[in-house]
């Protein structure tokens, strides 16, 4: 789920920017309201309303890189599992 104040990045047209506001629609249709960080021609860039579906978290991205604290491994060639 994305939150309120999450970076987030559109897949489909590579939109970034600041999630500023989430609605949930009665059919289940959840949109999120992103507003980019960066100007054009000195002008704040219109916000712009995307389908939570196709947003992904920029932040949470790096906070699971961050966790990953490696672990065992692949599994040796030659190593069968009971």
């Amino acid at each position: 789920m994305i939150n309120l104040g999450d970076k987030v990045k559109d897949t489909i047209t590579d939109f970034e920017g600041t999630v500023v506001a989430r609605i949930i629609y009665l059919n289940g249709c959840v949109r999120c309201q992103v507003q980019a960080k960066e100007l054009k021609d000195g002008k704040i860039i219109e916000s712009e309303w995307i389908d939570e579906g196709q947003l992904i978290c920029k932040d949470k991205a790096k906070e699971e890189e961050k966790d990953s604290t490696g672990g065992p491994g692949s599994v040796p060639s030659g190593f069968s599992h009971p």
